[in-house]
């Protein structure tokens, strides 16, 4: 029997907001601290230094959270603001929660 991992869909952003990024994962913490920590010095993140986790969502299947990270990747700066807003009004990092889960 094979099992499917769940996935998270996340955006980041840098410390004056202006830079969105969209990323899909199947461990935020590690993946967060990716972008945090610009191990790969080459990436959109580590460029634009988009090191703040403002909004992620869990889907039980990766093959949902690819989906969900193509249509918010596809979709509009206004959009992709409303759904952090919805989760993180006042656009902290989250991503010292998540280590304490």
């Amino acid at each position: 029997m094979v099992f499917q991992q769940g996935g998270c869909v996340y955006i980041m952003t840098n410390p004056y907001h202006n830079v969105l990024y969209v990323g899909v994962t199947s461990n935020l913490i590690a993946r967060a601290w990716d972008h945090k920590n610009k191990t790969y010095p080459g990436s959109f993140t580590a460029k634009y230094n988009c090191n703040k986790l403002i909004y992620y969502q869990f889907y039980p299947r990766i093959e949902e959270a690819i989906a969900a990270e193509k249509t918010l990747k596809g979709s509009n700066r206004k959009k992709k603001e409303s759904l952090a807003i919805s989760l993180n009004p006042d656009w902290k990092d989250l991503y010292d929660d998540i280590i304490k889960e």
